[in-house]
């Protein structure tokens, strides 16, 4: 059944095309409630909202909704590591261990902080059982994780570290920092208050919940209906609970999907798969990045290193546990194989699941974010998030 709306919002002249591919996504794509918004450098020329924010379809989706935009958070850590870099505090080519001496032990001496970035670490899943009450105890946490022995052997593949990613980075992140400030507070204090951001690594008590949209898990006819893209050899692994595609997406285990906004979820730190915010966020900063504005604290040099169109990834295509052809770089992801983004090779950005997505288009200077509350289960390539990004090139 079409969902009529009323989409809210502004789009500058010569963006119409995004307007009309968000308002296809509710007549076509089962969207529950969505933002769109597109960013060139520091000014917006798409701010787009619409829908409802719970499942039941009682709450409207206001101009400040947030919602949960799981792995779409990487993209956000990893323009903190791009800062760390850009004030000499690390190098992508070094060990790990330089900074983190206890991570060097089982095997993970020769570890680069670029590997770790790129899901070459061998590290996508813990031996050890962890929860949320245990990432919220970093100390204890940093045990565990200097223990973990690789999976395979570190930078001869790559495969999606869902959720661990964000733990390893955290902690090297707490080491180097001059203050041992957390990965979601330098985010706070680095990016988001200088940027007027509403996004959140570990969102603060005084925010409310009813700011942040209830997920809805895609179910029953809604699946035939909506997707098309469905990730069947995951899907075999998830059901017999097996395979390495399993273990990594229940690793740590932070809950079913559809619940990731609850508070107990939203205010730990987990800064690979935890954040929540705007769409205008994550178009603002990655307009910002895009554009070079000067207002990241990120050097030109280094954001010319992000959108390099050679990522110097020699391993092969094949992704361990996305069981497709990925592209990593710097802790960003890049266009591979059928799935493409932004102008040309030089766009980088982080999808995340259910549909969420920013990337920085340096061909344009454009900054893209899109966030939603029906979770979809393609694997990379959402269709409304495809939708809106096709609308976009059209209006170059």
């Amino acid at each position: 059944m079409s969902e009529q709306v009323t989409i809210h919002g502004e789009v500058d002249a010569g963006f119409g095309p995004v307007a009309d591919a968000f308002r296809r996504n509710f007549r076509q794509h089962g969207e529950i409630g969505a933002a769109v918004a597109v960013y060139a450098g520091g000014e917006p020329v798409v701010d787009l909202w619409a829908g409802h924010r719970d499942r039941t379809r009682t709450r409207a989706w206001e101009r400040d909704t947030m919602a949960p935009v799981w792995s779409s958070t990487k993209g956000m850590t990893a323009f903190v590591f791009a800062e760390f870099v850009s004030r000499g505090l690390l190098d992508y080519e070094a060990p790990v261990a330089r900074y983190w001496p206890e991570f060097a032990a089982n095997g993970k001496e020769s570890i680069t902080v670029r590997q770790l970035l790129d899901h070459q670490a061998g590290l996508a899943a813990l031996d050890r059982p962890v929860r949320l009450k245990d990432m919220a105890d970093l100390d204890g946490l940093a045990l565990i994780l200097a223990e973990q022995k690789p999976l395979w052997r570190p930078g001869t593949r790559h495969g999606y570290h869902p959720i661990t990613a964000g733990l390893f980075q955290g902690e090297l992140i707490r080491r180097v920092d001059p203050d041992h400030r957390t990965l979601g507070r330098v985010f706070a204090e680095d990016f988001a208050a200088p940027l007027g951001l509403d996004f959140y690594i570990g969102m603060p008590e005084e925010i409310s919940m009813d700011r942040v949209a209830t997920l809805s898990a895609t179910e029953g006819l809604d699946i035939l209906r909506y997707e098309r893209d469905l990730p069947l050899r995951i899907g075999i692994q998830l059901y017999s609970k097996r395979g390495l595609s399993f273990q990594a997406l229940n690793s740590p285990q932070v809950g079913a999907p559809a619940r990731a906004a609850r508070r107990e979820f939203v205010s730990v730190e987990s800064p690979a798969a935890g954040g929540v915010g705007t769409a205008r966020s994550l178009a603002r900063v990655y307009g910002a990045a895009a554009a070079q504005t000067g207002e990241l604290p990120i050097e030109r040099d280094l954001l010319d290193r992000l959108a390099s169109a050679d990522t110097a990834d020699d391993v092969p295509a094949e992704d361990l546990v996305l069981l497709t052809p990925s592209r990593y770089h710097l802790g960003f992801r890049k266009s591979r194989g059928g799935f493409r983004f932004g102008t040309d090779k030089r766009a980088y950005g982080t999808t995340g699941y259910g549909g969420s997505f920013g990337f920085a288009d340096p061909a344009t200077g454009l900054g893209f974010g899109y966030v939603m509350n029906r979770l979809g289960m393609a694997v990379l390539d959402d269709v409304r998030s495809r939708n809106l990004r096709d609308a976009l090139r059209r209006c170059g």
